[in-house]
């Protein structure tokens, strides 16, 4: 019953907003997502994350930013610092203020109040498209390490990409921390047309499966690791019944809305999310294999390559589409795959 009441309220968002000409596709084949049972961050609202934050440079405030700074006016401040600049919570990290904790998904899957989502749509040509479906979390809660938390930032963005030719789903991206898996579009679970995503307990990295996930080399599951990412399915998420939609022009590198009033030039803001690393003789700050408990926030939608080549970002390197969800055995047979080319005459 649930997951059947979040695909009828889809599809009432979707004709809301393919009034404008947002193709029907975009929404039709959305994801739908599992945030965990015990994560204290919950999907936030964008704008209320900018509302809470201070920017800074090397931990002083910058002089001259827009007075309310909002998403309106947010990418003024690339012309008073750019990519130095920190969106640092107004009471620091270490408070961790109730703001961070994000709106919990309701019966229906609605972040109520809170647009704690963003969709980016990008023509390539010849019929093939790629949508960005960026998840926002005001807090990263990161991996836990002999004790110890590591990874704390404010700010997280993670996402999926679905690409699409001549309107119809062939692959999707899952985001993880520096790296991610992709997936042919019929290797993944499905509510109707609905891929199913799992967001990670704390850290929001997405995952195609529940479970505990290892991250310690990205990209790379192995049986036992330092770093396990955690899924459950806690509360359905349907990010599209609380979103932005936007285009980009990957010639001109522009974004543009569908209708002509969503907040837009916050897209274009050039710095971090959160707050800066703090200092290591900070109070409360450690340190453990050059890692940090308490890191940097990370920067925007815009730098998540979305003019890229294949489904995957090119830092990942070979892009590798699993045909199945079990990802050791598809692995191993991308280790053959590549031990047969290195063998070959």
């Amino acid at each position: 019953m649930l997951g059947s009441s979040l695909i009828q309220e889809a599809h009432g968002a979707e004709c809301a907003v393919t009034a404008v000409k947002v193709p029907d596709y975009v929404l039709k084949y959305a994801p739908l997502v599992w945030t965990h049972s015990e994560d204290p961050y919950q999907p936030s609202d964008i704008a209320t994350h900018v509302e809470n934050t201070i920017p800074q440079i090397k931990y002083e405030p910058v002089q001259g930013v827009p007075s309310p700074l909002t998403l309106d006016n947010l990418d003024e401040l690339n012309a008073l610092g750019g990519t130095d600049i920190f969106l640092t919570s107004k009471e620091g990290i270490r408070a961790l203020p109730p703001w961070l904790q994000g709106v919990r998904p309701n019966k229906n899957g609605k972040t109520e109040g809170a647009v704690s989502s963003a969709i980016i749509v990008t023509e390539r040509g010849d019929g093939v498209v790629d949508t960005f479906y960026f998840y926002f979390n005001a807090y990263n809660e990161g991996n836990t390490v002999f004790g110890t938390q590591f990874g704390n930032h404010v700010g997280d963005w993670e996402h999926n990409m679905i690409r699409f030719e001549n309107g119809q789903p062939q692959a999707i991206w899952y985001s993880q921390h520096a790296s991610g898996h992709a997936f042919e579009w019929n290797a993944v679970d499905k509510r109707g047309n609905r891929p199913i995503v799992f967001s990670s307990n704390g850290s929001h990295a997405v995952y195609a499966t529940g479970g505990d996930h290892d991250h310690t080399i990205p990209g790379v599951e192995l049986p036992i690791g330092l770093l396990v990412d955690k899924c459950d399915e806690g509360f359905l998420w349907d990010p599209t019944l609380s979103t932005y939609i936007f285009k980009y022009d990957r010639t001109a590198k522009q974004f543009s809305t569908y209708d002509g009033h969503t907040p837009v030039n916050w897209l274009n803001f050039d710095g971090q999310w959160g707050d800066e690393q703090l200092p290591d003789d900070a109070e409360g700050q450690k340190t453990l294999f050059g890692q940090r408990k308490y890191s940097s926030g990370p920067n925007g939608p815009k730098f998540k390559e979305l003019d890229r080549k294949n489904i995957c970002p090119s830092k990942v390197g070979s892009c590798f589409i699993r045909k199945s969800l079990n990802l050791k055995e598809e692995e191993e047979r991308e280790l053959r795959r590549v031990r047969d080319e290195s063998e070959a005459p």
